[in-house]
């Protein structure tokens, strides 16, 4: 009975390794599991030639043997496995240290960023999308909130536009954790046993995956990271859009939608005006620039903008 369940419990985590195992793995583990096998049926052969054992003792060892060295054989097979060249076969191989996969979520589908950053081509790599992160998608286009159905239907749009570029080695995993309910945690594991990143823009699920040990590539963090750096005691050109929370205080954005958050400029609402910068905030939500508005800076910024204007016009 309990060799019985012992060997159910292999077969169930072999069965889990190799849904998510690739091409190469799984010939390197053919390969390996054959080759010990074979030889240890040969060593079993010199060993009951012998006289040395006998009986049982004898027949015991001429059986676990060939099964040892298979399993022996099998791990070695899967850890050479990226030596193996699988041209001959029309498939790709993939090599030790080449790009992992990634498995995009659902809100970086719906954001549609992604789409752009494949295109340009910086995302090397296998891309994946679960099979339950499209159905999330279908339930949220099915919805009876025109916003969440919007969305929804962007997402599967963005599906579609990444189905289609070429060159992007892009495919859909049907692998599921029924006990597992929420999408997120069932990312997690997918990333887990796939060994593979996660894409998202979600900082919950940042963090969450973090604490757990998946690698995450956030598109919030890397847009975030690719920001004009500004520093302070720079001046710049801001259009004062709403009044801020503190006293005679004002709000700009700039073109990247970064906040920008300028003290004597409340009575400045709806005018666009040169400002100092005094310090940058760099949070987990985004970057927030601070300023003042000196009106010495405002008049010398005009005075030098109508000095060259003027020399154009006498230049023409």
């Amino acid at each position: 009975m309990l060799v019985g369940i012992a060997t159910a419990a292999i077969a169930t985590v072999a069965a889990a390794r190799l849904r998510g195992a690739g091409l190469h793995r799984l010939l390197g583990g053919s390969i390996g599991t054959a080759a010990g096998a074979l030889l240890g049926l040969l060593f079993a052969y010199v060993l009951s030639l012998s006289v040395v054992l006998n009986g049982p003792t004898l027949q015991f060892f001429r059986t676990a043997i060939p099964f040892l060295t298979a399993y022996i054989g099998l791990l070695v097979g899967v850890a050479k496995s990226d030596l193996i060249d699988l041209g001959f076969l029309g498939v790709a191989a993939e090599r030790a240290g080449s790009v992992s996969a990634k498995l995009l979520d659902t809100s970086v589908l719906i954001d549609g960023r992604i789409a752009d950053i494949a295109e340009s081509g910086f995302l090397e790599g296998k891309l994946l999308i679960p099979q339950f992160v499209l159905n999330e998608l279908q339930f949220v286009a099915d919805s009876a909130d025109s916003a969440k159905r919007n969305r929804g239907r962007r997402g599967l749009d963005v599906v579609q536009r990444l189905q289609k570029m070429p060159g992007l080695d892009l495919s859909v995993t049907t692998q599921e954790f029924p006990n597992v309910r929420e999408v997120d945690l069932k990312l997690i594991e997918a990333g887990k046993l796939l060994g593979a990143k996660i894409v998202t823009n979600d900082f919950n699920l940042n963090k969450l995956a973090q604490v757990q040990g998946v690698s995450v590539l956030n598109i919030n963090e890397l847009a975030n990271s690719l920001k004009p750096i500004v520093l302070p005691g720079e001046t710049m050109r801001v259009f004062i859009l709403k009044e801020g929370k503190e006293y005679n205080q004002g709000v700009a954005y700039l073109d990247d939608g970064t906040m920008v958050v300028v003290d004597n400029a409340r009575r400045l609402i709806s005018k666009t005006i040169d400002i100092t910068v005094t310090s940058v905030l760099q949070t987990t939500a985004g970057k927030m620039i601070f300023g003042k508005y000196d009106e010495r800076i405002h008049i010398g910024a005009a005075e030098q903008r109508g000095a060259t204007a003027s020399a154009g016009s006498s230049a023409n």
